[in-house]
């Protein structure tokens, strides 16, 4: 555990200081929050959508990259450094060589996805409907990555199973492809979702991965453990800069990225029950989008007057902070009992 802490501490050194100098650049590159004039998937105007998060317009956006980019340089140099040191490398997967591969290729991939979308949005104008890469180009390159980690998951991982708590664990066999792709796919977006208000989605990753780093840490898996450090270093100086009021956001590279990395560590841990749990902020938020638009299709009504959750309580008169402070307190509490839905056999 003591090399883990050493870990975490070196990677929040590393991008404490590199923040900053980014930061300018950021500005420098005009990758900055632009104004926004959105329409939602039925081609209608988002006036309070619009007018609440324009006003963040000129914030640099992009600290996503940059931890992406730390994060895989620190773990990359890690593994020579515990051989150096004879540290012993164990994994509940016999294949480590995959479980690394499934990792970064998740970390990395849907990072390249959201960078194109920031890109587009700022430099290449907008789509005809949407303010970036439209919906239905997104979610099929998002299910293309989602498969084929899933194929990797159940190929050369060999996970084919699901446990759930109180029942035991059940094995689906191939159709485990189809339910991960599922939940890559789900949580890359709610991560997407959720990320709208100052060191929301950021924070309540933090605790979060946490939760997930003492499971980590029980089964003795060194390769998830010593990622889940270095991430939490790099988020932990992320978030001095995120918080209310923000000087640097994630942008779709952070988020569509940490939203599938965050998904597949759950998968790693055979934890998928706790995943959901643990991870409840951000299956309400995308869960509160998804019956906003089936209201709409269906009732040709609204459900709650703006989605999701978070823009609706700021619609209220909630303030920024406060929604995000009890956000972060009801991850707490979902993460206590995520962890004890974990142990349980």
């Amino acid at each position: 555990m003591g090399y883990l802490l050493g870990i975490l501490l070196v990677s929040f050194i590393v991008n404490a200081l590199t923040l900053i100098p980014f930061i300018g650049i950021l500005y420098k590159l005009k990758l900055q929050r632009q104004h926004q004039k959105t329409k939602d998937v039925f081609n209608l105007p988002t006036p309070i959508f619009d007018n609440i998060n324009n006003k963040k317009k000129g914030i640099p956006i992009g600290g996503g990259f940059l931890i992406i980019i730390t994060v895989t340089i620190i773990f990359l140099l890690s593994f020579p450094i515990l051989f150096y040191f004879w540290v012993p490398i164990t994994s509940i997967y016999t294949n480590i060589a995959s479980e690394l591969k499934v990792l970064l290729f998740s970390f990395i991939s849907f990072g390249l996805i959201g960078l194109y979308d920031d890109i587009k949005k700022i430099f290449l104008g907008k789509s005809d409907k949407f303010f970036g890469l439209s919906l239905k180009h997104k979610l099929l390159f998002e299910i293309i990555l989602s498969s084929l980690i899933s194929f990797w998951l159940y190929k050369e991982l060999k996970i084919e199973i699901i446990h759930i708590p109180f029942i035991g664990v059940i094995d689906i066999g191939i159709f485990y492809i189809f339910f991960s792709t599922f939940v890559i796919t789900s949580f890359a977006n709610a991560f997407n979702i959720t990320d709208g208000l100052d060191g929301l989605a950021s924070g309540v990753l933090v605790i979060a991965l946490i939760a997930f780093w003492v499971i980590s840490n029980s089964i003795l898996d060194t390769p998830l453990s010593l990622f889940i450090a270095i991430w939490l270093g790099a988020l932990i100086a992320f978030l001095y800069f995120n918080i209310y009021p923000a000087r640097i956001f994630l942008g779709d590279v952070g988020a569509l990225s940490f939203g599938a990395t965050f998904a597949v560590i759950g998968l790693l841990l055979g934890k998928t029950f706790s995943l959901i749990v643990i991870g409840g902020l951000f299956v309400a938020e995308i869960l509160s989008s998804f019956l906003q638009l089936a209201s709409k299709k269906y009732r040709n009504k609204k459900l709650i007057k703006v989605a999701p959750l978070h823009l609706w309580f700021q619609e209220r008169g909630w303030h920024e902070s406060t929604i995000v402070f009890r956000a972060w307190i009801g991850t707490i509490i979902l993460s206590f009992i995520g962890l004890w839905l974990a142990f349980i056999r």
